[in-house]
């Protein structure tokens, strides 16, 4: 059996599958708790997940955000962003980048975002960009008994 894909998953998206487990994207947690991938992080990414589970539209207590980040945090992959990191191609948003760099350094297969800033880049470099719908099944198809 091959190793899990590396994959990038946005901040939205993993808050989405940690807030919302019994919504569309409920796969995608259920896929990296049975290993189907490997989410990778970087500390820029950690920390923006942490940043955003802090907003107070989400009411979670401090206690809350552990434990969502118990069930994330420990299924992903640490990945150092070089100082000098390879080119990535250019994006609207300068909040996108970390996302980008992390793709190219960990050398994910997927980045998996919502974001159409992200989305209408995809094709420009090693890693597919995807929306999560369309992730799910690739993921799974490729790790099948």
């Amino acid at each position: 059996m091959s190793a899990p894909a590396r994959v990038v998953l946005d901040t939205n998206t993993v808050v989405s599958a940690l807030l919302f487990s019994s919504r569309r994207l409920a796969p995608i947690r259920a896929a990296w708790q049975a290993g189907a991938f490997m989410p990778i992080v970087s500390t820029e990414t950690t920390t923006e997940l942490i940043r955003v589970l802090s907003y107070p539209k989400f009411k979670l207590t401090s206690a809350d955000r552990d434990e969502l980040l118990s069930d994330y945090l420990p299924f992903c992959l640490t990945v150092r962003i070089p100082a000098k990191s390879r080119r990535i191609p250019a994006c609207r948003n300068p909040f996108d980048r970390p996302f980008l760099m992390l793709a190219t350094s960990g050398k994910a297969m997927y980045l998996v975002t919502g974001d159409r800033d992200l989305l209408e880049i995809r094709g420009k470099q090693p890693y597919t960009i995807v929306n999560a719908e369309a992730c799910i099944p690739r993921l799974y198809l490729r790790h099948a008994p």
